[in-house]
Formats: structure tokens, C-alpha cells, sequence
């Protein structure tokens, strides 16, 4: 397929985590594509970045200059292959100036959306609300040709949806990247029953140039991904309600996060990745998903009641993590919210931290933690026969564990069964590589 489509972008909302990360993706790529096949770039190629003030794109020109810089001298082998005929260019500094003055020409910084009429491919990065989306949406198919194409990064609203609120006619593809997308190499394609088959193509071809692990989701709320973290989320809030008739409220929290972490040899807690995420937005997508899902409800009263606290989690601008179920320092959790105390019990390791871990009592034989256990060559056989001994281990710990594990596997095979993944190792790419599990929901581990 011809490269041309990326010849004029645009990205609006580029000023955003999600939005900036795939700004650099895409200038990355127009950049490189463009010295690979010419030897250099003509800096004829267009990339619109829009979004609400000139100070949010300042920043965000800073950050693409700091960005390209670590990419070029990463690339700077390749960079001397392109430009292998110009005599002009012997050191490499002189090669990695060229490369990035021109690249970062080709960006026009914008706070009007109506500059961005030339662009053919548009990127959408902004608030998960479908009435925003749709709106945008709208304004986009006045602004841009008939042959432009919208790519959204929700992660949950149906694509279907938004394509009839705006009158798109086929012209909108899903396309999720995950936080952050220049790091994360997942990508979860969404076609709605009526996306037009070239969109669907170039963005099939797009994924690959940019070296992603794609993964298709069939166009039901939430999708893939937060299909499953969502149920999961309330699974681990369930099991923290049932605590709460033996311990006291952030007590338990403290132990399903524990549990979920700990014994199932996950990189955070399943509190700890609701923070993460943002509770405002974990509230958002569980609206949708309720919304446009009649045959269950997902919903959580403890996590209104948490945004209502103003205790809302996700980050801050230098990507540091704010305070939501849990309290950090240095990225470290340190302390549990309390919703009657509206402040934080601070973890107290010679007195109710140190209760509530022998209340689990330790990990089976054969655990490791997460980081030691990604790293170890032998991962494979260790996880076998770690969770062999967990689920035959009758600690507090090892029994919620278990329920977990199961209620994991279950989520999966229903993702399946109501026609969102295509098979249940789609579920397992997307946990793997998007959430960095070491194994998939539904394995031969258990």
C-alpha cells in the first residue's frame, strides 16, 4: 500500500499524554519514510497538531524535540544509510540535526481546528465522552475532504456509535493505543459493521509500519482491553466489600491489593492499576460500558464515591502518580485512602500492614516478584509450578488468589463467547502486552 496517506496528518488533542505520544509515532514515521525512499526530507510532508492554547503546544514542541533527539541517536546507523549521498553530511551530529530540524518542520502547531482542512489521516486523542467525540467529529467532516479518514483512541466507546452521532458514513476506525503509545506496542483495531475497507487496510498497514502488535476487537463496548480490566476491577473491589466483614475498610483494600499483586505476580495491584489509570476515568468507562452493555452491570458505588471525595488518581504532567486509592511516594504506594477518616492510613509495617500480610500468610513455594520473574529465562516452567503449589496452598492469600485467577479466566472466555475477541489468545496478547502480565488469563498454568 502506497505511503502517501501519511504525507498530511493531523492529531487533535495533541497536547495530552495520549495525544503527544502518538504525535512523536507519526512524526517518527513521516520522517523516516520519507529519508528512506528519498535520501533526505523535502519537508514537504504536513503534521497538524492541534489543541487548546499556545502554552500546551509549547510544551509540546519541547517534548518532540527532546524525543527525536533520543530517536535519532538511537537510529543513527540507519540515518547514515539514508542519507549515504550527501556528501554534506559527514559527522554525525551534522546527520542528526539535519534529521530532526527538517522532520520537526513539517509540524504546524494549531489551536484552530479549522487549519487542518489539507489533512487526510486525523488522529483523535481527546476526552472519553461521546458527545465531545461526535461533535469533533462533525467539525472534522466539514473542515476535511471526503477522502480524509478519522482514527479514534477510545478505549471503550462503540465505534458504531460515534461513526452514526457524526455521520461519518464509515470513515471512523477505532484505534487504542495504550499509555503510553511511543513505549507500549499494543494496538487494538475497532471496526464497526459498516467501516470502510480501505480505512481498515491503511490502518492495518499504519500498525505495522509503526511496529506494533495489533490486535483486532470486534466493536462492543469497552473492547478487549478494558473489557476485562473494568470487570476485573470490580472483581477485586467485590473481594475488598467481603473483607470489610472481618477488617476494617482500607485494611481490606490493602489485602485484595496485596493479593492481586503479590500472589498472582502482577507489576501493580489491581487498586494500584485503577489509580493508574484514573478513577475519573475508570468511572467514564464503566458508564459506557454500561450504557451500551444491557446484559450486566458494570458499575462501582465505591468508585463514585471516591471521585465524589475528590480522590480521582492518574497523573501528573512529568508522569508522576497522583494519590487515588493508594498514597505515593517516589511511585511507591505508602498508604490507603479511608473514605469515613477523608485521609489516608499510612502503612504502619510493624502494625496493621504487618496484620493484615500474616493474615494472608506468604506466597507459596517457587513465587517470585513480577520484575524477577519477567527477567528469569526459565518464566515459563517457574509460573507453571508456582501456581501448581498456589492452588494447593489453603492460606487467606493463596484462596483469594485462586478465586481471582478463576474469575480472570472466566472474564476471557466471555469476551469470547459474546463476540468482542476473536479467540482467547487475542485476550492473552492484549493482557500481556498491554497490561505486561506474564501469562494470559486463560493458560495452561492452572
Amino acid at each position: 500500500m502506497s505511503n502517501d496517506y501519511l504525507d498530511t496528518c493531523a492529531i487533535i488533542g495533541a497536547g495530552g499524554k495520549m495525544g503527544s505520544g502518538i504525535a512523536l509515532l507519526l512524526l517518527q514515521e513521516m520522517a523516516r519514510t520519507e529519508a528512506e525512499k528519498t535520501g533526505k526530507i523535502s519537508g514537504r510532508g504536513r503534521l497538524y497538531l492541534v489543541d487548546m492554547n499556545d502554552d500546551i503546544l509549547t510544551d509540546l514542541q519541547s517534548y518532540l524535540k527532546k524525543q527525536m533527539l533520543r530517536y535519532t541517536e538511537k537510529s543513527i546507523v540507519a540515518l547514515r544509510g539514508y542519507y549515504k549521498n550527501r556528501p554534506d553530511l559527514l559527522e554525525n551530529h551534522e546527520i542528526v540535526a539535519e534529521f530532526i530540524n527538517t522532520a520537526l518542520s513539517m509540524v504546524r502547531l494549531v489551536t484552530d481546528i479549522k487549519e487542518i482542512g489539507p489533512a487526510k489521516l486525523i488522529f483523535e486523542a481527546i476526552v472519553e465522552k461521546p458527545d465531545v467525540k461526535a461533535r469533533v467529529f462533525a467539525q472534522i467532516k466539514e473542515i476535511c475532504g471526503d477522502d480524509s479518514y478519522i482514527l479514534t483512541n477510545t478505549s471503550s466507546i462503540p465505534i458504531s456509535v460515534l461513526d452514526e452521532m457524526a455521520g461519518l458514513d464509515g470513515r471512523l476506525i477505532g484505534y487504542h493505543f495504550y499509555n503510553p503509545p511511543a513505549v507500549q506496542k499494543l494496538l487494538e483495531i475497532i471496526t464497526a459493521p459498516n467501516t470502510d475497507k480501505k480505512l481498515h487496510d491503511l490502518a492495518t498497514d499504519l500498525s505495522k509500519r509503526l511496529r506494533k502488535i495489533q490486535i483486532p476487537s470486534h466493536d462492543i463496548a469497552g473492547f478487549i482491553g478494558n473489557g476485562h480490566f473494568m470487570r476485573d476491577g470490580l472483581f477485586g473491589i467485590q473481594l475488598a466489600r467481603e473483607l470489610e466483614k472481618e477488617t476494617a475498610p482500607h485494611e481490606a483494600i490493602f489485602l485484595a491489593n496485596k493479593v492481586s499483586e503479590e500472589f498472582m505476580i502482577r507489576p501493580m495491584g489491581i487498586f494500584q492499576l485503577m489509580d493508574y489509570v484514573g478513577l475519573d476515568v475508570c468511572q467514564m468507562i464503566m458508564k459506557t460500558m454500561d450504557t451500551y452493555i444491557d446484559t450486566e452491570t458494570i458499575h462501582s458505588d465505591l468508585i463514585d464515591k471516591m471521585n465524589d471525595a475528590g480522590v480521582k488518581g492518574g497523573q501528573f504532567a512529568d508522569g508522576s502518580q497522583k494519590d487515588g486509592f493508594l498514597k505515593y511516594e517516589k511511585g511507591k504506594p505508602v498508604g490507603v485512602f479511608s473514605l469515613d477518616k477523608n485521609d489516608y492510613f499510612m502503612f504502619d509495617h510493624a502494625g496493621w500492614t504487618k496484620t493484615c500480610s500474616e493474615k494472608l500468610g506468604s506466597p507459596p513455594e517457587g513465587h517470585l516478584p513480577w520484575k524477577a520473574m519477567s527477567r528469569d529465562q526459565n518464566k515459563d516452567q517457574k509460573l507453571k509450578a508456582y501456581f501448581a503449589a498456589l492452588f494447593q496452598a489453603d492460606t487467606l492469600g493463596a484462596q483469594l488468589a485462586q478465586r481471582y485467577l478463576i474469575k480472570s479466566k472466566e472474564i476471557a472466555q466471555k469476551l469470547v463467547s459474546d463476540g468482542v475477541a476473536h479467540n482467547v489468545e487475542d485476550v492473552n496478547a492484549v493482557l500481556m502486552n498491554g497490561f505486561y502480565h506474564l501469562y494470559g488469563p486463560d493458560n495452561n498454568y492452572y
